[in-house]
């Protein structure tokens, strides 16, 4: 697998970071001997961080910026992302530097034994309790509701071929669950494990709040992946399931009706049931109903007019005037720049965690 490889990088206040890094994959990938270019998404930075990404984009060839208008997150950052790369193999890494660009090479010999997404599982997390409690948590969680085996989901350290890039749609907080919707999807999912470093610059956007997002989140790729082409097997269900205690209720109250004669007016069990079911039944069908609207919109591609400005490889530097938001593929020049040195990567045996 010798094609173009896109470096997909989202950027939210990381202008201390971006020279670094850049430098680091330059060193790292030289190695590999194919041609590559970096794209940097800058997710409303309000540090100079895109200022600093076109102050080195003017200095080559291989680096493509995507600005958008505010901080929409990180799953509409990918979008973006993938929608811009124009490599048969797409990596995404974050922009803090704490994932390591000289373990790529392990994320692509993974895909050339066969896998179509390989995630990265950090190793040594160089990460306080705070943050790597919860996360254990969490990846427990996701494994035994979806039955895929990997360690770290939420790893942003991943390798893509092309069309699974291409295919899965990532909005809102669905960066988390994208092997799972690969998964779904009938790619074939793997891991290898990689290095994790301690970051040197920026702040965390680690949050609590995160948390209860990705329940939320996790309802949703359950739903979407399990019912989103038979939906009837889930609110059918439900409606059964439901019927049938509401039958069981009125026999019982009948019966005590009939056999005691107890007045039904006063009862609250009656009153309570009937609003629990009514209300939870409408709470629960609203809420997949809008999932299965907001997916749909979402396959259609992320929304173009997040984006403020796109800067394709070398325009910073000729002072060719930016894209809009709105410009075609076919007027944009093609992308890639040079390979930078030869080498192999050594094969890392991955392992297989999806159909």
């Amino acid at each position: 697998m010798d094609g173009l490889l896109s470096l997909v990088i989202p950027v939210y206040n990381e202008v201390a970071s971006l020279a670094p890094l850049l430098d680091e994959l330059d060193e790292a990938l030289g190695a590999l001997g194919r041609p590559y270019e970096v794209v940097f998404i800058d997710d409303g930075s309000t540090d100079g961080s895109f200022a600093e990404m076109e102050r080195l984009a003017a200095a080559r060839d291989d680096v493509r910026l995507v600005k958008l208008r505010r901080n929409f997150g990180k799953a509409a950052a990918l979008a973006h992302g993938f929608a811009a790369a124009r490599g048969d193999v797409v990596v995404t890494l974050d922009g803090d530097r704490q994932d390591d660009p000289a373990e790529i090479g392990k994320l692509l010999a993974a895909l050339d034994e066969g896998h179509d997404l390989v995630s990265g599982w950090k190793q040594a997390r160089q990460d306080p309790a705070s943050k790597t409690l919860p996360s254990r948590l969490f990846n427990w969680t996701v494994r035994r509701t979806t039955g895929i085996q990997l360690h770290d989901f939420n790893c942003g350290f991943k390798a893509y071929r092309r069309e699974v890039a291409q295919s899965i749609v990532v909005y809102g907080e669905l960066h988390r669950y994208i092997p799972v919707v690969a998964a779904q999807q009938g790619f074939r999912v793997g891991e290898v494990p990689v290095a994790h470093r301690r970051r040197t610059a920026g702040r965390s956007k680690y949050g609590w709040q995160r948390f209860a997002r990705g329940y939320l989140d996790l309802l949703t790729v359950l739903f979407l992946g399990r019912y989103r082409s038979r939906p009837q097997h889930l609110f059918g269900g439900i409606g059964t399931v439901l019927c049938l205690i509401g039958l069981l209720v009125s026999v019982y109250l009948t019966v005590d009706k009939l056999a005691f004669g107890h007045p039904l007016s006063d009862r609250p069990l009656l009153l309570l049931g009937v609003l629990l079911i009514v209300v939870g039944v409408q709470l629960v069908s609203l809420g997949l109903l809008s999932e299965l609207i907001v997916n749909s919109r979402a396959r259609s591609g992320p929304d173009p007019a997040w984006v403020e400005r796109v800067i394709e490889p070398g325009e910073a530097r000729a002072g060719v005037p930016q894209l809009t938001a709105g410009s075609a593929d076919g007027e944009r020049p093609a992308a890639g720049g040079p390979a930078r040195g030869a080498g192999d990567a050594a094969a890392v045996p991955a392992r297989h965690v999806g159909p």
